[in-house]
């Protein structure tokens, strides 16, 4: 089975009786549910899941003329510790190409922030929301 280190993605792992389909799903659905979240503070959503070959981002919105790429992290339990700890500084290296990239890409002029929301449990309550970790 999966050690704390594998992904589930990587492989049919199951991990707390979650299927990987089941797994990709809960994610689906914690971008969703974090966007609606977001909506509610005001932003305009541009786009969730967006993807490349070279990256993705899991929400796009707008407010305020500014663009925030928000990172989805969730855990149906903190047993191998919470979301935004899984922010570290390569991931938000990562996030930041992919935010240029899609700067680049929609020729958008202006500020662009990036984001992190983390959500948890089996109904998905957000736990935290950083709407402005540090500029692309």
């Amino acid at each position: 089975g999966p050690s704390p280190i594998h992904r589930l993605t990587f492989a049919p792992f199951t991990t707390q009786g979650l299927t990987r389909k089941a797994y990709i799903s809960s994610g689906k659905i914690a971008e969703e549910k974090a966007a609606q979240y977001v909506a509610k503070l005001g932003y305009e959503i541009i786009d969730t899941n967006w993807k490349t070959k070279w990256c993705e981002v899991d929400v796009i919105a707008k407010k305020d003329g500014v663009i925030h790429f928000i990172e989805v992290k969730y855990r149906a339990n903190t047993q191998f510790g919470r979301g935004l700890e899984y922010v570290t500084a390569k991931k938000q290296a990562q996030m930041r190409f992919a935010a240029r990239f899609w700067l680049q890409k929609n020729k958008f002029i202006g500020d662009g922030r990036l984001a992190a929301i983390a959500l948890e449990g089996p109904v998905f309550v957000v736990t935290n929301w950083l709407p402005n970790i540090d500029a692309v």
